[in-house]
């Protein structure tokens, strides 16, 4: 196959980004008239290949073994390295999951091919695909086109592609195999990944209510987190309100926050830093109060309020609440 798509679980079904990573396959696969295939490998492979069979891929390959029965990013890179050699894909696609940042660089290392991480689209010049990452925090835009012939691996931000967009259809499975040994694999893990003690992942929440400077000052989170909890939604937050200490490093939004898309995004008191923008721009639905009615946080909103939110939020959750 051309492209080969890597998918991750999550509580025994496929990670939202892993989605996200065969919406920009079947849009590659489109553009530039390649093949694709989805491993699945791991203790949940037999759901992960129920998942993936209802997918407009090429086939499902699956990979079950002892050793991959928890994850380890020894047994995952060994595991990735064989079926590379075997296989032979132009490109390995996966979502830019914790669980990637802790083991894909290390299958890149090994084998001396290209890493493309955190890639925000892709798009065709000619035979070749061109894929952008932002660098500098997001303040400059990179394109990048891998060389020399070999295998290179790249890793989709979160919303890049949505998830609404995958295509389905049926595909075959087959079974592959790989040879690992216990000696090959000399690292354990934790469990999976926090931020913090009690910290939460926003990117699997489906509403988010966040709040920037537009606040004020600390005693008035407690406004944001009453609408929160009206709404069944997880408190988020611009990078202003981590620094100052008001909320936990866990709740940030953006570059150096986490990357979100929930189905309704409300953005409170915050005026739109391209920091933050690149960590939600893929909520389906976003929502923006802000008295600065020049604040750029309203040219992607869908629906926006000129207002103080002091004032705007006791009255929009009375009403929710009623």
């Amino acid at each position: 196959m051309d492209i080969l798509i890597v998918f991750e679980a999550k509580e025994g079904q496929a990670h939202r980004m892993s989605l996200e990573a065969v919406a920009a396959a079947q849009s590659m696969a489109k553009e530039l008239n390649l093949t694709t295939a989805v491993l699945v490998m791991g203790k949940d492979a037999k759901s992960l290949a129920e998942n993936a069979s209802a997918l407009d891929v090429g086939e499902v390959l699956t990979l079950e073994h002892d050793l991959l029965s928890e994850y380890s990013a020894d047994g995952y890179t060994e595991a990735l390295k064989q079926i590379i050699a075997q296989e032979s894909p132009s490109y390995v696609v996966m979502g830019y999951t914790y669980q990637a940042r802790d083991w894909v660089p290390k299958v890149s290392a090994q084998l001396t091919i290209p890493y493309i991480s955190d890639v925000i689209s892709v798009k065709a010049e000619g035979e070749s695909p061109v894929f952008t990452r932002m660098v500098y925090n997001g303040k400059l835009i990179s394109d990048i086109t891998p060389t020399g012939g070999e295998t290179a691996i790249v890793s989709f931000q979160a919303a890049a592609y949505p998830e609404d967009s995958v295509i389905s259809g049926s595909a075959e499975t087959r079974s592959v195999e790989v040879e690992l040994g216990a000696s090959m694999i000399s690292t354990v893990s934790e469990p999976p990944f926090q931020e913090e003690s009690g910290g939460v992942d926003l990117s699997g929440a489906e509403v988010i209510v966040s709040v920037g400077r537009g606040i004020g000052k600390e005693e008035n989170i407690p406004l944001v987190e009453a609408l929160a909890k009206s709404l069944n939604a997880e408190v988020g937050s611009s990078r202003p309100i981590v620094d100052a200490g008001w909320l936990p490093t866990f709740r940030q939004v953006g570059s150096s926050g986490q990357s979100v898309a929930p189905k309704l995004y409300l953005a409170l008191g915050i005026s739109g830093a391209i920091q933050h923008i690149v960590g939600m721009k893929g909520s389906k639905n976003i929502v923006a109060i802000n008295k600065d009615a020049e604040a750029p946080i309203f040219e992607i909103a869908d629906y926006g309020v000129v207002g103080d939110i002091l004032e705007i939020l006791p009255k929009l959750t009375e009403a929710i609440e009623q």
